[in-house]
């Protein structure tokens, strides 16, 4: 059975505004993945990814290309503690 891991994401670039965050849900329901996204005050898009280690490097691929309009400059990812905390994958709530 594959490893469950936790990441940690921020993305830079051409980010808001080319529906990445709703792209990313349905992206994330395809992969099986759980967590959440939000867009930051600085234009940036940050994401918590959680599941198999194979479906979250799956997912962490997809974001450093985006949807169609979104032109990804950097993503930072930091490999955090799985903690299994998601049902699913959504807008995060702040």
């Amino acid at each position: 059975m594959a490893e469950s891991i936790r990441a940690h994401i921020l993305i830079s670039g051409r980010v808001q505004g080319v529906s990445f965050r709703a792209k990313a849900q349905k992206v994330a329901q395809e992969f099986g993945v759980s967590g959440w996204i939000q867009n930051l005050s600085d234009g940036r898009v940050e994401a918590v990814i959680e599941g198999r280690e194979d479906k979250v490097e799956q997912m962490i691929e997809w974001a450093k290309r985006g949807p169609f309009l979104a032109k990804v400059d950097n993503i930072d990812i930091e490999w955090q503690e799985y903690k299994g905390e998601f049902n699913n994958f959504d807008f995060k709530r702040t």
